[in-house]
């Protein structure tokens, strides 16, 4: 496997406490009957047969939900992009953070999951409540028509296309870079997302260009920020 510039090393001087603020009381937050409704509509929209979800990011390295089977493949159209805005989870106030999904144009590979045999309804409630809190988040997710080794199918995605409020679209890698290099909030820093999702792709034999170059720009702008405590303890020259 490729060496990251982006190391653990580099991720730990990211990362510092941050408290919870809380979810953003303008956003409109979804409640126990609006998952119901959602989860069965979007149930009603899928395929017969099993259930698949789509992952590009966090859902590769930390899916929370059971699968029996997993893939790869492909959803034309659309890209990882550092395009949502975080002042909570991965970015503070003080320090706005980064997030990914998927925009619009190019190519995606990443990995579907199969879920047990089950009640559509309340497996797609359970994957809402784990990704989405407010309305304004229902129209980022869509069943992708998605390729694989068995074919084309239909794959559940989370942040897909978005849009208006809480996004940024289309940003230079610079940019990107410098954002996820101090952005920090109570479940982790935007460093470690990017090296876990760089990471695990990687691994499941994935080479997303752009992440690639990203992790450099990010290990760069760590190393300037934090030259200090990379030259602790380092012995004097001779």
């Amino acid at each position: 496997m490729r060496r990251m510039s982006l190391t653990p090393e580099l991720v730990a001087l990211c990362h510092r406490e941050e408290a919870d603020p809380g979810p953003d009381p303008s956003w409109t937050a979804l409640d126990d009957e609006d998952f119901r409704t959602l989860a069965s509509r979007l149930s009603d929209e899928a395929d017969a047969g099993p259930l698949w979800v789509f992952a590009y990011g966090s859902l590769i390295w930390k899916p929370e939900f059971e699968s029996v089977e997993q893939q790869l493949a492909t959803a034309f159209g659309w890209h990882r992009s550092f395009c949502l805005d975080m002042v909570r989870w991965r970015g503070s106030a003080e320090q706005p953070g980064l997030m990914m999904a998927l925009e619009r144009g190019g190519r995606c590979n990443g990995v579907i999951y199969r879920l047990p045999e089950g009640e559509k309804p309340a497996q797609i409630e359970r994957l809402l409540r784990r990704e989405i809190s407010d309305h304004e988040s229902i129209d980022s997710v869509r069943w992708l028509p998605v390729h694989a080794g068995q074919g084309a199918l239909r794959a559940l995605g989370f942040w897909v296309g978005v849009k208006g409020r809480g996004t940024s679209l289309s940003q230079p890698l610079e940019r990107v870079a410098g954002v996820l290099a101090r952005a920090c909030g109570h479940i982790g820093s935007g460093a470690e997302y990017l090296y876990n999702t760089v990471s695990h792709l990687e691994a499941f034999g994935i080479h997303d260009r752009n992440l690639w170059r990203l992790q450099e720009l990010v290990a760069d702008e760590v190393r300037a920020i934090h030259g200090h405590a990379l030259d602790f303890g380092r012995p004097p020259a001779l």
